[in-house]
């Protein structure tokens, strides 16, 4: 898959922890969507780079966005890790990875010398109209929230 960047994003309407549905159009002509795919709840990446988006969530609040993360794992699963880590935001079940595939982040991994399908951690900053308007793939944790939040604070102050 080539970028998404300057395209509407996939459109998704997924279950969250609670069993509730959230739609990308939820938020249209409203907020700024930070979506992020990651591997699997409370697995060290994962817990760091949620706990990271959970120390930034007022900061990505103020500047009108919010955050949801989505993973395969199913609404217990989620709950769980939400309680553990006190996550402000939602997670969202894609466990058929419909909606990873739209994105273009499940992908063939290997780990051991075992090859697998997958989420690649990538992250999507998505606008009020619905488009995409910064995509990072083959996410590093390591500093990737503040990337993401400067990227958004030029973006609401230009």
């Amino acid at each position: 898959m080539t970028t998404l960047e300057g395209m509407q994003a996939p459109e998704f309407s997924l279950s969250n922890e609670n069993g509730e549905t959230i739609s990308l159009k939820d938020f249209a002509g409203e907020k700024y969507v930070i979506l992020y795919f990651y591997p699997k709840d409370s697995t060290p990446g994962c817990t760091t780079q949620a706990c990271d988006f959970r120390d930034a969530y007022e900061d990505f609040g103020k500047l009108n966005a919010v955050v949801l993360g989505v993973s395969p794992d199913n609404e217990t699963t989620h709950e769980k890790f939400i309680g553990k880590h006190g996550l402000p935001f939602s997670l969202l079940v894609d466990e058929d990875h419909v909606v990873a595939e739209s994105y273009g982040v499940w992908k063939l991994k290997k780990m051991f010398g075992k090859e697998y399908m997958g989420i690649e951690r990538s992250t999507f900053l998505i606008d009020p109209t619905g488009a995409v308007v910064k995509e990072w793939r083959k996410v590093k944790v390591q500093g990737h929230i503040e990337e993401a939040l400067s990227t958004l604070e030029q973006l609401t102050n230009s």
